[in-house]
């Protein structure tokens, strides 16, 4: 059975689509791989980023439910 042809819609060349090929089904295996490789590479965060973002997560939390229950008496 032959592979489905796609055209990358990076830089316009047809590429054979092979079940278990990295990156997106619209784009060639070469214009895949820059982008698998940025993905893997994250930021860490201090204990002082997490906690401030814990607090400004707890506040927004607050806020909705107080937005969301409170009694109009």
């Amino acid at each position: 059975m032959p592979f489905l042809i796609k055209t990358c819609i990076l830089c316009s060349e047809e590429f054979e689509l092979k079940p278990d090929k990295p990156g997106f089904a619209n784009r060639c295996p070469e214009c895949s791989q820059p982008e698998n490789a940025s993905a893997s590479t994250g930021s860490r965060m201090d204990a002082d980023e997490r906690k401030s973002l814990s607090e400004a997560n707890e506040a927004r939390r607050q806020a909705i439910r107080n937005l969301l229950y409170r009694k109009d008496s």
